[in-house]
């Protein structure tokens, strides 16, 4: 992912120029939120607001909202993951074959996660415990933890603040990054501005440019 500038004017007119009904199992509405149930397979599953919940076992093919979280439980499956004003959270297992994106929210994957695309935020922590991203990690203002036993394809950039993020308001404090032990990190870790950067001995990154690597042997990170 080269970039995370998507524009959040096009998502919410794609959402809501959508046809109300593209198949059997697609869902799409403006106001409500949505539960696509255990075990079963959905076409898109999309809303303006509200939230998305996709429960153990079932799959979807793009879950999208612009006020709301998603929520997935264990062993789902997906095209993508998208919202615009929330958190997107996985349990373990999770495929998601594209991106997961938001711009205010946190993301967390957890155990076994499988993503094919990159994961994205603008102000919002990023955390993966034994998740394998084949398109890197990109924010503006958020922390960003590979956890123990991640591996990341396509390295990390922290993106330089900008005027052409009006009207999104960018948290000027200093982006936490950590890259946990037995972490791989391919590719390079771009950072645009100051952050603190913390990796494990045991942990593997590629090139650094634009911070200086503090190194750990504890389980956790120090402190700032």
């Amino acid at each position: 992912m080269s970039s995370i500038r998507f524009s959040l004017s096009l998502a919410l007119v794609a959402l809501l120029c959508a046809p109300p009904v593209l198949a059997q199992q697609d869902i799409s509405k403006v106001n409500g939120s949505i539960v696509a149930q255990a075990g079963r397979p959905y076409g898109d599953v999309e809303t303006v607001n509200g939230s998305i919940t996709i429960e153990s076992g079932a799959s979807v093919k793009d879950a999208e909202t612009v006020n709301g979280s998603i929520r997935a439980a264990d062993d789902i499956g997906a095209d993508s993951l998208s919202t615009v004003n929330g958190a997107i959270r996985a349990g373990q297992r999770a495929t998601v074959r594209g991106d997961v994106e938001t711009v205010n929210g946190s993301i967390f994957l957890g155990e076994g996660g499988r993503v094919g695309g990159g994961v994205a935020t603008v102000n919002g922590a990023i955390g993966l415990v034994d998740v394998d991203l084949a398109g890197g990690i990109a924010t503006v203002s958020g922390d960003v933890t590979v956890g123990v036993g991640s591996h990341v394809t396509g390295g990390i950039r922290v993106e330089k603040p900008s005027s052409n993020w009006f009207p999104v308001q960018i948290n000027k404090r200093k982006p936490r990054i950590v890259i946990g032990p037995g972490a791989v990190v391919e590719g390079e870790l771009v950072f645009e501005r100051e952050v603190d950067l913390y990796v494990h001995d045991t942990a593997r990154v590629g090139k650094v440019t634009g911070a200086t690597a503090t190194a750990y042997s504890t389980p956790r990170a120090p402190q700032d």
